[in-house]
């Protein structure tokens, strides 16, 4: 029976993929076949060398030691585009809040005292140092068009912007998804360029680490507004900062407060809200759970991080699942362990991402431990698994 070590609080409608007669799943499983976890940091963790796999209920796995994880033939997964919506929504608001100065309207107010006469007076004496502008008619540039930049990008449109997006990476399930009505960039400095507001929804990566630094900030429109809903780090806070004190930029909302940032006019930190709705949470502990129990079950693999998407139909009871380097004559190697062995493949499905590379080998008939030690002692080999079903 596989155990499932539950880490951060899951949701309930996810675990239930688990079925309770197959599996045992709890924050008390001492040995587990997989860990499930939210934002808790595990980079630091003793992780099991029972664990086959790791499911991060969520989109970013900076709190993964996914490097290490590679090295032991383990796939990290996530749950692309599960909290897509959540955060479009945060960012639509975080546009109109900027727009219309709400955030200092809302301080100005909260700090009236008087009677009703006295607040009315106060009130429209008050009001014009929070004049705003309407977002018809301005323009919207969109750094990374994945699910999240995508929808940003449509409800903008809606909302009467123009919209100009750059993602050199962008997949083709986004571009067909991409409204026709986004202005494709070619550079982030052309986005910079010509966006009154700009927003960011791209993946902290070593790449994207202090994207927006000093130098892009300073192509930026003169009183723009730069908004950061998809990791700490990718803007550069300082020179945020500076750009907001030479009144360079208008305005800075982000998802995630910094001591730099703290007391900043013209700056507004909501608590890393990105993903904190109930339906988000839910949409992340369902794909993520189905993800690792199709793993663990039948070896297929979707959305792991640091392994290539590799499905394969069961046309066998016995299957061998390999994850190795990407190295040549991998496939060669495997299949003459196989044949050395009297053994038939009936379906074989190799795919590789990077430097790592994943193996599904369906032979006809049962598969002898010591043939396992064999595809393991191969150079390169990370990780070998026998997923038998029961005739």
């Amino acid at each position: 029976m596989p155990n499932i070590l539950t880490i951060n609080a899951i949701a309930k409608v996810g675990l239930e993929r688990f079925p309770a007669v197959q599996y045992q799943v709890g924050p008390k499983i001492t040995e587990p076949d997989a860990i499930l976890v939210r934002s808790q940091n595990l980079h630091d963790m003793d992780i099991p060398a029972s664990v086959k796999a790791i499911g991060r209920a969520g989109a970013g796995v900076n709190n993964i030691p996914v490097d290490k994880m590679s090295l032991r033939g383990m796939p990290v997964f996530n749950a692309p585009g599960a909290n897509a919506n959540a955060v479009k929504e945060l960012v639509v608001a975080a546009l109109l809040i900027a727009s219309r100065n709400i955030a200092p309207a809302l301080t100005f107010v909260s700090g009236l005292t008087g009677d009703d006469k006295t607040l009315h007076k106060l009130v429209e004496d008050g009001k014009k140092a929070f004049s705003g502008t309407e977002l018809p008619g301005r323009t919207l540039g969109v750094i990374g068009l994945g699910k999240i930049g995508s929808l940003v990008a449509d409800a903008a449109i809606k909302l009467g912007m123009d919209v100009i997006g750059y993602d050199p990476h962008i997949t083709i399930e986004a571009a067909w998804g991409l409204s026709s009505l986004v202005k494709k960039a070619n550079s982030i400095e052309e986005v910079l360029k010509a966006s009154d507001y700009v927003t960011i929804h791209v993946p902290l990566l070593d790449a994207t680490k202090n994207l927006i630094n000093a130098q892009r900030i300073g192509l930026m429109k003169k009183g723009a507004i730069l908004l950061n809903f998809a990791r700490d780090g990718i803007v550069d806070d300082k020179a945020v900062v500076a750009a907001l004190s030479s009144k360079h930029l208008r305005g800075y909302i982000c998802d995630f407060p910094a001591q730099v940032l703290q007391g900043v006019p013209n700056v507004i930190a909501t608590p890393h809200l990105g993903a904190s709705t109930e339906e988000a949470e839910d949409n992340c502990a369902i794909m993520v759970a189905d993800q690792v129990r199709d793993y663990l079950e039948h070896g297929n693999i979707r959305n792991a991080v640091n392994l290539p998407d590799v499905v394969m139909q069961r046309e066998s009871l016995y299957r061998v699942c390999i994850v190795n380097a990407n190295v040549p004559n991998m496939v060669g190697q495997i299949s003459t362990v196989m044949a050395g062995a009297g053994l038939n493949i009936h379906d074989m499905l190799n795919k590789s991402r990077g430097d790592m590379a994943y193996t599904l080998v369906d032979v006809d008939s049962p598969v002898p431990p010591e043939l396992l030690g064999k595809l393991a002692a191969i150079e390169g080999v990370r990780s070998v698994r026998y997923l038998p079903l029961a005739s």
